[in-house]
This record gives C-alpha cells, sequence and structure tokens, in this order.
C-alpha cells in the first residue's frame, strides 16, 4: 500500500519523463544558452517543479467552503409582493423553485446558502394569494364530504317531494317523481 506521500515506481516514472521532456525541451531552444555542466542542476530543478504540481496539497484535499456573497439584501429581495429577487444573480422571479433547481439548490440548501430563517418565503406573496384565488374560483380543495352531503339533501327532498305527491294522485304522483329524479320510464 501507498501512503499519501509516497509513489508508485510508475508515478515516479512519468514524473521523471515529464521533467526530462520539459528540461529537453527548455535546452532546445535556440535562445537558452546554458553550460553542459549546469544540465543536471537543470534537470533536478524541473523535477522537482513536476512533482509539486502533481502532490496533493491540503488545499485540494479539503474543499473549500466558499462565503456565497448574495446578489442582493434579504430586504430588498422581499421587497416587492409580486417577485422575490433571486439573492443568487438579482433577478425578479414569481417562484424560485424551478429557479432554484436550475442552480442544483433545494430551498434549504439556498436558505443555509444565504443565512435565511427557515421562514423565508420561496413563493411571491402576491403570486401565491393569485393562484389561491383561482383555486377557489374553480372549486379546488373542497372536502368531498360537502359535495355527498349537499347531494344527500337535494336526494331527500326530492324524495319528500314525490312522498307528498304520491299520496295525492297515484299515477301521476308516480311520473312526477320519475320526473323529479330524472328516471325515464
Amino acid at each position: 500500500m501507498n501512503s499519501d506521500n509516497e509513489m508508485s515506481g510508475e508515478e515516479q516514472n512519468d514524473t521523471v519523463g515529464l521533467a526530462a521532456a520539459v528540461t529537453m525541451a527548455w535546452l532546445a531552444n535556440p535562445h537558452t544558452r546554458v553550460s553542459a555542466s549546469d544540465v543536471p542542476a537543470i534537470l533536478q530543478s524541473m523535477h522537482e517543479a513536476v512533482l509539486s504540481l502533481t502532490a496533493p496539497t491540503s488545499e485540494q484535499a479539503v474543499p473549500a467552503t466558499s462565503e456565497h456573497t448574495p446578489a442582493v439584501s434579504v430586504r430588498k429581495s422581499l421587497a416587492n409582493r409580486d417577485r422575490i429577487i433571486s439573492m443568487i444573480d438579482g433577478k425578479p422571479y414569481a417562484s424560485l423553485k424551478r429557479h432554484l433547481t436550475a442552480h442544483g439548490l433545494t430551498p434549504d440548501e439556498y436558505r443555509a446558502r444565504f443565512g435565511l430563517k427557515a421562514d423565508y418565503p420561496m413563493v411571491a406573496p402576491g403570486y401565491s394569494e393569485g393562484r389561491r384565488a383561482l383555486a377557489k374560483q374553480l372549486g379546488l380543495g373542497r372536502k368531498a364530504v360537502a359535495a355527498v352531503e349537499e347531494a344527500g339533501a337535494a336526494v331527500e327532498q326530492a324524495a319528500e317531494e314525490v312522498v307528498a305527491k304520491a299520496g295525492k294522485r297515484g299515477k301521476a304522483a308516480l311520473a312526477s317523481a320519475r320526473k323529479t329524479l330524472g328516471i325515464r320510464s
């Protein structure tokens, strides 16, 4: 097993070969004037440079947590009821959810990145109210029980009318009951 500081023989050969190639290219330049006695020292310094470039540094081993600078202040991001201004790019959005997924973030990660409270909205209040009003107008979200109770009350009322008419006229009452209940004979 190799520890982090040790290199395998193959990796060592690669760095030596790379250092030799860089040194030969540098020496092949007609403007480079070096005596033959200085070549081993140059090759050694090139090898050390290649090793320093290929060795992992402590900065690479630990990912740096960079501070994300918000594009706008929290107060400015919530200044408009119809739009929330993104702290990532400073652009206004009715809902930040799709914008955040485009940047690979969840709402919780966005809040954590910019130090926002847990109740920071992801949807503009005005947009949310408009959607709520539209849903109420369309009748969405009503309980099915209320609809069943209304239908049950209508059936009971129709049944009472049928019973009242049946007591009076017989066949005419039966026809009226069928008409009221929508039954064809």
